[in-house]
C-alpha cells in the first residue's frame, strides 16, 4: 500500500516561499526518484505544501535524507509540519 508524506512549510515571507517553490518544482523529480507522485501546492502567501506518494514506508524512509537536504538548503523557513499516512484513495481522471 502506498504511503504519503505531506510537508507544510511556512516561510518568513511570500518571497521566500516563491524562491523555494521555484527551486523545488524543477528539482523534486530528480531529488526524489522513488516517489510515485509529487504534488506541490502554494497556499496563502508564505506557505508551500509538498505531497509525496511512495510505494511503501521503506521507499519513503530512503528519501528522508534527500528531504532533509532540501529543507536544510532552503532559506526563510519559519516552521515545518510533516504528516505521514496510508493512501486510501488515489484517483486520476
Amino acid at each position: 500500500m502506498s504511503v504519503a508524506r505531506i510537508t507544510t512549510v511556512t516561510f518568513d515571507s511570500e518571497e521566500a516561499a516563491d524562491i523555494a517553490a521555484a527551486s523545488y518544482v524543477p528539482n523534486a523529480p530528480s531529488d526524489f526518484p522513488e516517489a510515485e507522485q509529487l504534488i506541490a501546492i502554494k497556499v496563502d502567501g508564505n506557505i508551500n505544501i509538498a505531497v509525496t506518494l511512495y510505494e511503501n514506508n521503506e521507499a519513503m524512509e530512503r528519501a528522508t535524507a534527500a528531504k532533509n537536504k532540501v529543507i536544510d538548503s532552503t532559506q526563510g523557513i519559519v516552521s515545518i509540519d510533516t504528516k505521514v499516512g496510508s493512501v486510501i484513495l488515489n484517483h486520476n481522471n
